[in-house]
């Protein structure tokens, strides 16, 4: 059997990744990590709340203002302050949501996300990462992220990460009811059943 060789990368293709590499290290002061594609270093500067892309447009709409929002296929990123994905698991207890199945994960220290594409660049493949919000450098030369006040919160200069994770939350449930409300449907359908209950005679 043959073996197959990935065709050689361009100079043009290694030049983009240098330049990408360029932009998070100088321009944000961010960790990278391997070459096509770049990556990310969560648990570092930041965590990553992973969510489904229409659960995180719905909570994007409740809570306005939130840190950096990555978009990648079908699932949105939304980076908080790092030490969160630790938090996750009993901020969901305290509001509740503890035991509910949520499509919601988060990616702490260890775990890694592909690069986005700079702002203004063009993000390559269709489905590959883009910034939906990006990076903004705002107190001290540094991107603020949704944190708990006792992981570096500074009052209103940062989002909020309470409400953050409940919307979060509402919305990847919300989501998912409407997917099994549906499935139900067309299983009713499909099987030559009506979904109309038939009226109680006395």
């Amino acid at each position: 059997m043959a073996l197959t060789l990935p065709p050689p990368r361009s100079a043009l293709a290694d030049e983009r990744d240098n330049a990408r590499v360029r932009w998070y290290e100088h321009e944000l002061g961010w960790a990278t990590e391997g070459a096509a594609p770049v990556r990310l270093p969560t648990g570092l500067r930041f965590d990553v709340l992973e969510v489904p892309v229409a659960a995180g447009y719905a909570a994007l709409r409740r809570v306005g203002r939130t840190g950096p929002v990555t978009l990648a296929g079908r699932t949105m990123g939304l980076l908080v302050a790092a030490g969160s994905a630790d938090e996750l698991p009993g901020l969901l207890d305290w509001l509740e949501w503890g035991g509910v199945d949520l499509a919601l994960t988060a990616l702490g220290t260890g775990g890694r996300i592909v690069a986005p594409a700079p702002p203004g660049w063009c993000p390559g493949s269709p489905g590959a990462a883009v910034w939906l919000r990006p990076p903004e450098l705002r107190h001290e030369g540094r991107v603020q992220f949704p944190a708990l006040a006792g992981l570096g919160s500074r009052g209103g200069d940062a989002p909020d990460l309470v409400r953050l994770v409940d919307a979060v939350a509402t919305e990847c449930h919300r989501f998912r009811l409407m997917r099994a409300r549906k499935g139900r449907q067309a299983m009713g359908l499909s099987t030559g059943q009506s979904t109309v209950q038939p009226l109680a005679c006395s």
